[in-house]
């Protein structure tokens, strides 16, 4: 499978994902790539960011970890609303 899109490309997408305000189906229409896909970049530029690791500024990590902590409980409440949803379903 060869990369239609280069690095910078990808990092741009990601930064508009999170930054324009846009949904992210809107922005992946106007750059001609699937949601899913760039659901896909925005996680995985998310997980890297998380695993970098302990940083040698205290400031830098305690908002690194309060970040990784909003992100965990955000998933959390995902998962509990596809809980009811799924169970709801029965």
């Amino acid at each position: 499978m060869a990369l239609r899109h280069g690095t910078e490309f990808r990092r741009e997408a990601v930064r508009l994902a999170l930054t324009s305000g846009l949904t992210r189906k809107q922005i992946a229409t106007d750059l001609g790539i699937g949601f899913s896909t760039l659901s896909k970049w925005v996680q995985q530029d998310r997980d890297k960011e998380l695993m970098a690791g302990p940083h040698e500024d205290q400031e830098k990590e305690i908002t690194r970890l309060r970040k990784e902590n909003r992100i965990l409980r955000e998933e959390r409440e995902i998962l509990k609303k596809a809980t009811v949803f799924f169970v709801s379903q029965k």
